[in-house]
């Protein structure tokens, strides 16, 4: 795993001021031909002439505002001369693009600026569209907690829910509670949260375990 280049690619990330969780692991994978994302439902053409390789970095947190596990991502396609080609990146299960088409997002010649949707963390290059989400400031506030323990298409068969372990999850989040502040500011990703996603697969099982049993030592008490 190259350390450096993961670090001259990474995502500029904006996080509201009063955002209350952050990635606690960076999964990365850099793929160099076609085939699949090891860690997201989509595929790769390596039709750009241009194209070299796509470095994937799956960013993991152990929460959400409103459920235990998460897991967005962002592609950056990188060229044989070193240019940023192109961006992608995750929303709500889903995929947008990241640069815009006038390059204008683009800090420090290679990290494309990405805003992170408030307490849901699904990222956008343009501010305005969070504000078109109808439950922007309901899922951080009253809303909060509501989906306990989600199981993603990656990991099922590997952990489960169920409606004791999403009653501890509410009444966990419940307490972070937030309103928006719409002020953003900068986060760069840690050297130390780098690890080969194969590595994080691992590990998310055991992370959502250990939360758990936190949780639920908490509430006990």
């Amino acid at each position: 795993m190259d350390i450096e280049l993961l670090k001259k690619y990474a995502p500029s990330i904006y996080f509201d001021r009063n955002e209350p969780f952050f990635p606690v692991k960076v999964g990365a994978t850099v793929l160099t031909g076609p085939g699949a994302s090891p860690s997201f439902p989509r595929l790769f053409d390596f039709k750009h002439p241009k194209l070299q390789y796509v470095i994937e970095y799956a960013i993991y947190w152990d929460y959400d505002i409103q459920h235990l596990y998460e897991l967005e991502h962002v592609w950056v396609f990188v060229g044989h001369d070193g240019e940023v080609l192109d961006c992608e990146a995750s929303s709500h299960g889903r995929y947008m693009k990241g640069l815009l088409k006038d390059r204008s997002n683009i800090e420090d010649g290679t990290h494309v600026k990405l805003y992170s949707q408030p307490g849901k963390h699904a990222f956008s290059p343009l501010l305005e569209l969070f504000e078109l989400i109808p439950n922007l400031y309901t899922c951080t506030n009253e809303d909060a907690g509501n989906m306990g323990l989600i199981v993603t298409d990656a990991f099922k068969g590997v952990y489960e829910s169920n409606e004791e372990i999403d009653r501890v999850v509410e009444t966990y989040l419940q307490t972070f509670r937030f309103v928006p502040s719409m002020e953003f500011v900068p986060y760069a990703i840690p050297e130390a949260l780098y690890v080969p996603w194969s590595e994080l697969f691992v590990e998310i099982p055991k992370r959502i375990e250990e939360r758990i049993v936190e949780i639920c030592a908490g509430i006990e008490k």
